[in-house]
């Protein structure tokens, strides 16, 4: 990033970069970098960027800036384990621009590794992130995913929060298997909307596969897999207290929110993950 472009930065990112800039020196044996070249060290094979919430911000308004098309994975602890059944999922995040820290066990673990700068970066809160520093440059929010009505709730509640923010449209694709001219019909409308960032809410690894689809169809924007963040901002999930984000115990609130469609991710993938990283010795070659 040029200094002029770093002077387009958000007064309160650039205080933060200055004082998270320098990545800490690790002899991490499991570092490599994103497709854009991005630091990140790999966890049971799938890269996570050492980054955090301000360099995210950052990285992605030199991308729009520049006019360069990249995808974002936000990861979390589910989304690991779903890829060690599926190799084509790990070569997608391989291919993403950034593999953001989501749950507070990657942050965790980057930090054991010596990235003591990490943190986390989840869709929820860089959805808000970006919003917020995007207003003045005026870049268009386009917003697809989500059950009926949801992705049009998201993007009134964020423009009732952030006043000025161009929407450059929503679209809610039907459930399910959609044919090649539906899925022409939606490119092209995002294409048409001059969407700088699109939020893709689609589950995982449904959004994974669509963003990896569709980076090179939409030129110059940058696709961000955010999954329950649409359904925070339109209103139909209430997030966790701020305590419980900070102590990494939002799984805790939403397995009790949603125990039937959840138990499963938390009660069986998470402790596995953890035996998994636990036999590589966490930092030493998980």
């Amino acid at each position: 990033m040029t200094p002029s472009e770093r002077d387009r930065v958000p007064e309160q990112h650039q205080g933060q970069s200055r004082k998270k800039s320098d990545v800490t020196r690790t002899s991490d044996i499991n570092m490599t970098t994103t497709a854009s070249g991005i630091p990140a060290t790999r966890v049971l094979g799938v890269p996570v960027s050492t980054i955090d919430m301000t360099q995210a911000v950052i990285t992605i308004l030199s991308w729009i800036n520049g006019g360069h098309a990249h995808y974002i994975c936000v990861r979390d602890v589910h989304g690991i384990m779903r890829a060690q059944e599926d190799a084509e999922l790990v070569e997608i995040h391989e291919r993403a621009g950034l593999v953001t820290p989501d749950g507070m066990p990657l942050v965790w673990l980057a930090h054991w590794r010596g990235h003591h700068h990490v943190g986390r970066v989840c869709g929820a809160d860089l959805v808000a992130e970006l919003c917020a520093a995007s207003i003045e440059r005026g870049i268009g929010h386009y917003f697809y995913g989500g059950k009926p009505g949801v992705a049009e709730r998201m993007a009134a509640a964020l423009s009732a929060r952030f006043p000025g923010l161009n929407v450059a449209g929503t679209n809610t694709p039907p459930f399910g298997v959609i044919s090649a001219e539906e899925d022409a019909a939606h490119t092209a409308a995002i294409v048409a909307s001059g969407a700088g960032i699109v939020w893709v809410g689609l589950s995982t690894p449904k959004q994974e596969y669509w963003m990896r689809e569709h980076v090179d169809r939409i030129p110059g924007a940058t696709l961000i897999g955010v999954g329950a963040a649409f359904d925070f901002y339109a209103g139909d999930v209430k997030r966790a207290p701020e305590w419980m984000h900070q102590r990494g115990l939002e799984w805790l609130h939403r397995l009790v929110s949603e125990p039937r469609r959840l138990w499963r991710r938390y009660l069986v993938l998470a402790p596995k993950f953890v035996l998994m990283v636990g036999r590589r010795g966490f930092g030493r070659g998980a």
